[in-house]
């Protein structure tokens, strides 16, 4: 399988350096010019390869200016940055350009577990699903947190968010990809509660989940490492991309 990557930061390397069986790493699209082997900075260039998929690992802008352009060449795009989907727009886009060739528009597990059981359940219906995301106060610099409360001087958790999940992975779109993942699992951006929290008595990046239906109720809990590469994210994220890039080629596929 022919795989090209969008993005070569915290969650690249780690699909690059794990050597996957089946797939060759074909090309890798950057922001700035780099002369690394498969790295390319011109998208005219990455486009000119015929891949089997393409994963993006490098924010919102990337799936918007690139993945109808994946589709469209042919290849399934894994987003792991779901919060672009905040824009409907762009979601019934890609969308319609994944049906229209044949292709997939895939949305990885990436940095939280339990969307296998919360899409299951939405099958027979939910009636609430509420997710919360707590980081500590370094995470959230450079968002407009900054504007709500001094993150340096934080001396308990301060709740910066608590509200639907579009317009929180909107605000915070490098940190709460996702609750957009777990809304579209279960009962959309719209009707899904994400509640973002700076919390000075963390190091490390704190991820629950609540879901109640028909089929009951389920709550979920992760307590994650932070990545070394970028404290906004946590390394379950890289390795969670991997075993999606990894499933494709597989002839084993477990939780799909």
């Amino acid at each position: 399988m022919k795989l090209g990557l969008i993005g070569y930061g915290a969650i690249g390397r780690h699909v690059e350096a794990a050597g996957l069986e089946n797939i060759e790493l074909v090309s890798v699209l950057v922001r700035r010019p780099r002369a690394e082997g498969v790295l390319t900075h011109e998208p005219d260039r990455f486009f000119a390869h015929k891949f089997d998929a393409v994963a993006e690992c490098a924010g919102h802008e990337a799936v918007r200016i690139h993945g109808q352009r994946v589709l469209e060449n042919g290849a399934d795009f894994l987003v792991t940055s779901v919060g672009a989907f905040t824009d409907t727009a762009l979601f019934d886009r890609l969308l319609a350009a994944a049906k229209a060739s044949g292709r997939r528009l895939i949305l990885p597990s990436a940095g939280i577990g339990a969307l296998d059981i919360l899409s299951s359940a939405a099958v027979g219906g939910l009636e609430s699903v509420t997710v919360t995301v707590r980081k500590d106060p370094s995470a959230w610099k450079g968002t407009i947190a900054e504007t709500l409360v001094d993150l340096d001087g934080l001396t308990a958790p301060y709740t910066v968010f608590d509200g639907p999940v579009r317009e929180g992975a909107r605000l915070y779109p490098q940190n709460v990809n996702i609750s957009a993942a777990a809304a579209i699992a279960g009962l959309g951006l719209d009707r899904t509660r994400v509640v973002i929290v700076a919390d000075p008595t963390l190091t490390t990046h704190i991820v629950e989940l609540e879901a109640k239906g028909t089929f009951g109720r389920f709550t979920f809990m992760e307590d994650v490492a932070v990545s070394e590469e970028n404290r906004k994210t946590g390394k379950l994220v890289a390795m969670a991309m991997v075993k999606s890039v990894r499933q494709l080629a597989s002839t084993l596929v477990v939780a799909a």
